[in-house]
């Protein structure tokens, strides 16, 4: 007996690398520079603006006068300003229902320089080469870049796939191009997979209930341990890193309070910025190669739902009440940042629904700290990092710490929580000024 298949569309970001000249690289800098200042422009007119005049006709209206007074603000495209407005109202929108923080200007330094091309039909992308592609920019022209993954280009875009927009984003290697895809195809089926239950961790990054375990090949530390700042990079990286931040506090010592940086300090942030990047660009390819070995494998993912704002806090307490180990705390919590365990799940998520698997969250107390094999949770069970002792004298259940927190995980899910206490399950948060679904 055969069932059809549902189909339906599906929407997905693909980045990509650009190839640009110097020319290039000003022009797309420019509406860069025009798209930050229009924002802050606009949201300077919102704000000052009586809340009877605030409309968004009047905002179109506004930015279309702008554009034809001021030759700086032109530099950027018709679709590019449109867009600016459009997300501009998107993120009070957010506000307004409690998803996000309420918005501010943009600043020059601390704002991620990127220009939005709404149109797909305005790229005219197309593949010329075994790993390059061609693109056309408005107000640029017609740009190469890296091609490592096929795209519904040419004779195979049609109306439900296709391109439908892109993002131009810079960062401290260069500048990207971010297509936004549309294609149609089959729901997948069912993944026949096994389950399995996810520890996430600082020195075992992903340990599995069934024993495998996922490590990024952590590089040798340094001598000296309070330079070892980035676990992706390699000593030589390290070392360069511990220098450069050595001379840009040896440079900003000479600035006075007001004072723009100097051109130096501002090259050593640079070369700084692109350290950072390597080592970011290094983590998500991790990511993505662990991600997808995982959703091929399992039909079924069991992770904890961690607070993770909550475990980076410092622990510098205040003037009163200073806190204890606060250089340790500090260290832990920069290490479980770039451990990025919230993109490891978001990948997660959709790459199993890709592959007809599925993603559940249980609570985390108490995993690393019960006994999986009797399930009693014993004081002195956790011996260090790496070792678990169950101290029930009817057990004495032994194994990596990791590895039993992992099997209590799906544990939990296997039994629905009820083995979990009312005051130890994870409470649902909703944010601020939002009303629960009945009172919607």
């Amino acid at each position: 007996m055969t069932t059809e298949r549902a189909w339906g569309k599906r929407q997905f970001g693909h980045r990509a690398r650009l190839a640009l000249t110097l020319a290039q690289v000003r022009a797309i800098d420019d509406q860069a520079h025009a798209a930050r200042t229009m924002w802050n422009l606009l949201h300077d007119w919102w704000t000052m603006l009586p809340k009877d005049k605030r409309s968004l006709a009047a905002a179109d209206a506004a930015i279309r006068q702008a554009r034809k007074d001021l030759d700086w603000l032109a530099v950027l495209p018709a679709q590019a300003a449109q867009a600016v407005l459009k997300t501009y109202f998107q993120a009070w929108r957010n506000y307004w229902d409690g998803r996000a923080e309420a918005h501010n200007f943009k600043s020059r330094i601390r704002s991620v320089m990127s220009v939005d091309i709404p149109q797909g039909r305005d790229l005219s992308a197309i593949r010329v080469h075994r790993r390059w592609g061609v693109v056309n920019i408005p107000k640029v022209g017609r740009v190469r870049f890296r091609w490592t993954r096929d795209l519904p280009v040419g004779k195979r875009a049609d109306k439900d796939n296709r391109i439908t927009g892109a993002r131009l984003v810079k960062d401290a290697l260069g500048w990207h191009i971010a297509f936004r895809v549309q294609t149609f195809e089959a729901a997948p089926e069912a993944h026949q997979g096994p389950r399995v239950g996810i520890d996430a961790g600082v020195n075992l990054p992903l340990a599995l209930s069934d024993g495998n375990h996922f490590d990024h090949g952590r590089p040798a530390r340094l001598p000296d341990k309070t330079a070892d700042r980035d676990k992706w990079l390699n000593t030589k990286e390290k070392a360069k890193l511990l220098r450069l931040e050595k001379r840009a506090a040896h440079r900003r010592s000479f600035r006075k309070p007001g004072e723009r940086s100097s051109n130096r300090l501002r090259s050593t942030y640079d070369q700084i910025k692109q350290l950072r990047a390597i080592a970011t660009r290094r983590a998500v390819d991790w990511q993505h190669k662990t991600t997808t070995a995982i959703a091929n494998q399992y039909g079924t993912v069991v992770v904890e739902q961690l607070s993770i704002t909550n475990m980076v806090k410092s622990a510098r307490g205040t003037v009163e009440e200073p806190g204890k180990n606060v250089a340790q705390k500090a260290g832990l919590n920069r290490s479980i940042s770039q451990e990025a365990w919230g993109r490891t799940v978001t990948m997660l998520t959709y790459k199993l629904a890709q592959r007809g698997g599925t993603l559940h969250k249980v609570p985390a107390p108490g995993t690393s700290l019960r006994c999986s094999a009797c399930g009693f949770t014993t004081p002195g069970g956790r011996e260090d990092q790496a070792t678990f002792m169950c101290k029930n004298p009817d057990c004495g259940f032994r194994a990596n710490a990791d590895w039993n927190a992992a099997r209590n995980v799906l544990h939990l899910y296997r039994i629905g929580h009820v083995a979990i206490p009312a005051a130890g399950r994870a409470a649902v948060r909703r944010a601020r000024r939002v009303k629960p679904a009945t009172a919607r």
